[in-house]
């Protein structure tokens, strides 16, 4: 008797993506036709069967939700996941975690797993790697074998499903318009790569208040960072070179490094730089000085998510797809020592 195989396995064996595998099974035309046959042959010698098939026994019930984010050391993450079970606990539902650590390949093997009748529907945020690629099917395949998805923060508008999310693009104009309405005019952005779908809606909010209150909008003001590991080397390169006087930084991480950086050359915090970031975790509240941020309301948005998923699980109609809902969390500045 053959030994079972995984999708993950076919991949390494045929020296092939996950996804070229996936979409071959499913005669994607964008794989060409020798890869495609080559993939569904392998699989039929090794009779090879998705573990999502289970999916269409529609009356089993697990009373248990699935949860992929992208990684588990962010403030924001943990909010949204306590929010999560809150309102989980309170339903009767259970939750599994997991992390993708910004791997598509993670994600993609992640939904494999657990839809394989261990949940009854996703909440998820998708991975930086699953953004550049653009590549969803794993997520549409789900939803089409009728298991529901909410997204929260990190989502996409080619996939029809539940989302929550905040407005990121006025969040960060409203950010960076109190920096210009404390005198700055030199203001630099350190955020993420422009296919984090947040990343490029926080730097849309960015320059849309520095046009719309007559300041030049500088290209080279704004920092893009892939390597977290290699963040410190390339703050400290805009520090030096430019003459800024404030920095909005998308996240908690970059913000103290922006600080602790300034705090190497010379620079006072506020009175020569003013500092803002995204997510109001336990960092903001504890650095020295303390750091005004953008709240997330993280906990909010999880409940919402929870509920959200909750309420279609429990819903006896059928849904179509004109029925997705894409709720907005307000956000609000909180003032702290690194602007005042």
């Amino acid at each position: 008797m053959k030994k079972k195989v995984t999708l993950k396995q076919i991949a390494k064996e045929l020296d092939v993506s996950i996804s070229t595998v996936s979409k071959s099974l499913r005669n994607s035309l964008e794989i060409g036709e020798e890869t495609r046959l080559k993939v569904q042959a392998f699989a039929k010698f090794y009779n090879y069967k998705p573990n999502n098939i289970a999916l269409s026994l529609k009356n089993r019930k697990t009373k248990t939700i699935g949860i992929i984010i992208p990684e588990i050391v962010h403030y924001f993450f943990s909010t949204v996941i306590n929010g999560i079970e809150q309102i989980a606990n309170e339903k009767g539902y259970s939750v599994i975690i997991c992390l993708s650590n910004d791997s598509f390949d993670k994600e993609v093997l992640n939904m494999e797993m657990l839809a394989n009748g261990s949940i009854d529907g996703f909440i998820m945020s998708l991975s930086k790697e699953t953004q550049y690629k653009a590549d969803f099917h794993h997520i549409t395949e789900v939803i089409n074998q009728g298991m529901p998805v909410v997204m929260f923060d990190r989502i996409t508008n080619e996939v029809l499903c539940d989302k929550v999310i905040i407005d990121d693009k006025t969040a960060a104009y409203e950010a960076v318009q109190s920096l210009i309405d404390k005198g700055r005019k030199k203001i630099a952005l350190v955020t993420t790569v422009d296919y984090v779908s947040v990343g490029k809606l926080r730097t849309d909010g960015y320059i849309k208040a520095l046009l719309d209150n007559g300041i030049p909008f500088n290209e080279n003001l704004i920092i893009k960072i892939e390597d977290v590991d290699t963040c410190e080397i390339t703050i400290g390169k805009l520090m030096e070179d430019k003459a800024i006087d404030a920095v909005f930084a998308v996240n908690e991480l970059f913000a103290v490094t922006i600080i602790k950086t300034a705090h190497k050359i010379g620079l006072k915090v506020p009175d020569d730089l003013a500092v803002i970031a995204f997510t109001d975790g336990i960092i903001s509240k504890y650095s020295t000085p303390t750091i005004t941020t953008v709240s997330q309301s993280g906990s909010k948005m999880g409940k919402k998510a929870a509920k959200m998923l909750i309420d279609r699980l429990e819903s006896e109609e059928e849904d179509g797809e004109e029925n997705y809902k894409t709720e907005v969390i307000e956000t609000h500045l909180i003032e702290r020592e690194s602007t005042n």
